[in-house]
């Protein structure tokens, strides 16, 4: 798979360390907190519950198993597990998103902890789940090998790890790209979309290769046309929404023709609708036994 130009759905400009060049990653962080904090996510993120429901018979979770959902915003993953009877911990660090999934979990009479916490510093003893889930939520750690180290961590020996990250190809990885030439990301930090690619997973988890097994979904995005799609993430979805609102007038209004124009391009439902294949990367890791 190629790589894409890294783009990342923060607040715009470059944040560097004084005098070091790199990325400031607290920084980075907090504007990461800031931007999936604004809008609404969770309008969004329950049109993606079949996601988090296929990742989980992908993950064979089964009933009484320990499973934390990292990143989870408003719990789609989480419900998937809940779903099956395990018993499930739901984290992400937006306390709004964790509020909308608790919401779900009551009005469904599920059982689920809810816990703000980071996926840099997960706030768990060593091998405390038998499986981790995430569903386009850890891909966007800024600091890529200490999301996976702390995934590796709070897993037991013999445990799986488990995710769907959209892919640099995809038509996610295709609006990122779109943000990125009209509000630049931060400077050298390494895109989200790497986590979408299997030769990246295996390397930065440290896994041979009959440790992961992954394959490519599509998710289609369907929405009534190009201009309710555009408005909705416009005022609901945290990159879409800080990137516009970062922009002058006359660059939001840019913005906004490149989308419709990227939205008709990709529409396969013709003039009547608007649905948007988005392909994702489903895969699963297995913790082998030391």
């Amino acid at each position: 798979m190629s790589t894409p130009t890294p783009s990342t759905p923060s607040a715009p400009g470059p944040s560097a360390s004084a005098g070091s060049g790199a990325p400031d990653l607290a920084a980075i962080r907090q504007r990461q907190q800031a931007t999936w904090a604004s809008g609404d996510f969770a309008v969004i993120g329950v049109t993606l519950q079949i996601v988090g429901e296929t990742l989980a018979e992908a993950a064979e979770i089964r009933a009484r198993e320990e499973v934390i959902d990292i990143a989870a915003g408003n719990g789609n993953a989480s419900l998937a597990a809940a779903h099956r009877f395990a018993r499930v911990t739901s984290t992400d660090y937006v306390p709004a998103l964790l509020q909308r999934g608790r919401e779900r979990a009551d009005a469904e009479g599920l059982q689920i902890t809810f816990r703000v916490a980071d996926a840099d510093a997960l706030p768990f003893p060593d091998a405390s789940f038998d499986v981790a889930l995430s569903t386009f939520g850890v891909m966007f750690a800024p600091d890529h090998q200490r999301a996976a180290r702390e995934m590796l961590r709070v897993v037991r020996e013999g445990g799986r790890i488990a995710m769907a990250n959209w892919t640099p190809e995809g038509a996610v990885g295709q609006l990122f790209r779109i943000i990125g030439k009209h509000v630049p990301p931060p400077a050298g930090l390494k895109s989200p979309l790497l986590w979408g690619t299997p030769a990246y997973l295996q390397e930065l988890f440290g896994v041979a290769p009959g440790q992961l097994k992954a394959q490519c979904r599509l998710f289609n995005f369907r929405y009534a046309s190009a201009a309710h799609w555009a408005q909705v993430f416009r005022d609901y979805y945290g990159p879409v929404h800080k990137a516009f609102a970062a922009l002058p007038p006359d660059g939001q209004q840019a913005l906004e023709r490149a989308l419709l124009e990227w939205l008709d391009s990709m529409n396969t439902a013709g003039p009547a609708s608007l649905v948007i294949p988005a392909e994702y990367l489903e895969v699963v890791i297995s913790k082998r036994k030391t």
